[in-house]
């Protein structure tokens, strides 16, 4: 992957494209790294009980490793100034399989004269979106 240049950003490029897989175990880690230990988000048993389709994903982990897609991308060429997203619908994760998340970067808007740019994000699991309106603002050096 090549370092990203400013100057030859257009509104409307692709920037990055991703699948990522979330699994049980990546659940388990997150839960522990943020305090997070709703059991809906481990135990298949309590997510049935309140209604659930099973194990969800944090939102929070999802909202994450969608700006991971971003920053992988921008490595050392800039920063994240501002990352705002909706959760919009949850992301079941199966037991086995696990749940695969494609994240798309597309560049959103251009400011010449403060050197950021606005990336929109299109998350989307199972084809329906499961974070609306993700934006980040990215500041390059």
């Amino acid at each position: 992957m090549s370092t990203p240049v400013f100057a030859e950003l257009s509104v409307g490029e692709v920037v990055a494209e991703r699948e990522l897989l979330a699994t049980r175990d990546r659940l388990v880690r997150y839960a522990g790294a943020s305090g997070d230990f709703n059991p809906i988000h481990y135990r298949d048993d309590v997510a049935l009980s309140v209604g659930l389709p099973g194990v969800l994903a944090h939102g929070m982990f999802t909202m994450g490793a969608a700006g991971s897609v971003v920053t992988d991308w921008l490595g050392a060429a800039g920063r994240v100034v501002d990352y705002q997203s909706r959760f919009t619908r949850p992301v079941p994760v199966d037991a086995d399989a696990g749940a695969v998340i494609t994240v798309t970067a597309t560049v959103g808007a251009i400011d010449a004269t403060l050197r950021t740019a606005r990336l929109d994000l299109k998350v989307v699991f199972d084809g329906a979106t499961v974070l609306g309106k993700a934006q980040l603002a990215v500041a390059f050096e």
